[in-house]
């Protein structure tokens, strides 16, 4: 029982530390490809007519970072909730996967 408790409490210690946050700009990887400099002014109903594609985080250093599976899922809805038309920052929480971001949550926030 206390090896269960300890792999338990590491696991769960190791997934925590992992986690990272990062902020930029929600664009579709089909457009990400050509228009990566023009991510602030990328429109949601763009984004939702390209959604096939996936979805990805504009870095402020001019990086793409895909998203996985479900954060693609993840990042939909955030597209039909939010009343934005373009200018679309949000905060990503996730893991780093090699070039991917798998992501836990994506959350529309207003501009500094």
């Amino acid at each position: 029982m206390k090896t269960f408790l300890l792999v338990t409490c590491l696991a769960f210690a190791a997934t925590t530390l992992s986690a990272a946050e990062w902020t930029g700009y929600l664009m579709d990887t089909m457009c990400a490809a050509s228009r990566l400099d023009k991510a602030a002014a990328h429109t949601t109903e763009c984004m939702k007519s390209c959604k096939q594609s996936g979805f990805g985080l504009v870095t402020k250093e001019g990086k793409y970072i895909k998203f996985n599976e479900a954060g693609n899922l993840k990042a939909l809805n955030e597209l039909e909730r939010t009343a934005k038309q373009d200018e679309l920052l949000v905060k990503v929480s996730g893991e780093m996967k090699g070039n991917v971001i798998l992501v836990e949550s994506v959350e529309t926030v207003e501009a500094p």
